[in-house]
């Protein structure tokens, strides 16, 4: 596979066998015997109840850079190149989350540390980017990560984020020209998105790339959060704004 990273539709299209395509947007490399192992283990990952849970339990650490112990897998979990993912110990992933580590210059690129939990339905996607999420951080259901263009998404320890979340590194395209598509003048290079240790996200935030939350600060239901919040401060609406500082009567 090209050191270069490509689009999943490019790698998807381009010439050359299924099977090779298939390695190298899937498992992330061409080894055969890593392929037969990485079909089982997807093979355990629909088997539902206490037999799967145990299963998993047994053979998934394996296909990881790196495996705790303690970890529990759900059923219907969604890998990409699981040898760049790097698991701390007791971290809990529910049904139907994506891990999404395409990102060929680095092997750790999507990193949950201790007690890390996952809710149904989280995605995260490393494509050309990398995320590090810290101990004790839960995600709610249904939350969007996704760093790209190199631009990384990093999450303190001891954060929550409600459920329908959306983080950001380098999602906006540049859009200057007007004689080419916006889908064809490629991301812009942000900062990533940032937040501290000890943050909560209520429901539905968004936050785009080049954010910063300072630690021990909120974030009102449904804000989007555009610009950098400072520690401690309540912040809500859309754009948000600090409307208090905690603490204050």
């Amino acid at each position: 596979m090209e050191e270069k990273f490509k689009k999943s539709h490019a790698a998807v299209t381009s010439s050359g066998s299924a099977l090779a395509k298939y390695q190298d947007v899937i498992v992330g490399e061409r080894s055969l015997l890593t392929l037969v192992y990485f079909e089982w283990c997807m093979f355990l990952g629909v088997i539902p109840g206490a037999l799967g849970l145990i299963l998993r339990k047994v053979f998934w650490p394996r296909l990881f850079g790196s495996c705790g112990r303690g970890v529990q897998f759900a059923q219907n979990i969604i890998l990409r190149h699981p040898k760049r993912i790097h698991l701390g110990r007791n971290v809990v992933i529910s049904e139907f989350c994506l891990l999404d580590a395409r990102t060929v210059a680095s092997e750790r690129v999507l990193i949950l540390s201790d007690d890390v939990i996952l809710s149904n339905n989280v995605r995260i996607a490393c494509k050309d980017g990398e995320v590090s999420i810290g101990a004790r951080t839960g995600i709610g259901a249904l939350t969007n990560i996704q760093s790209t263009n190199q631009c990384p998404v990093s999450i303190g320890e001891d954060v929550m984020i409600g459920p329908g979340g959306c983080l950001v590194g380098g999602g906006d395209y540049n859009v200057d020209r007007l004689d080419i598509p916006m889908n064809q003048q490629g991301k812009k290079r942000d900062s990533g998105a940032c937040l501290a240790s000890d943050v909560w996200l209520g429901a539905n935030v968004t936050v785009l790339g080049g954010v910063q939350i300072g630690t021990g600060s909120i974030v009102a239901a449904g804000a989007v959060v555009t610009r950098s919040v400072p520690e401690q401060s309540i912040n809500a609406g859309v754009p948000s704004r600090v409307v208090k500082m905690r603490g204050e009567q």
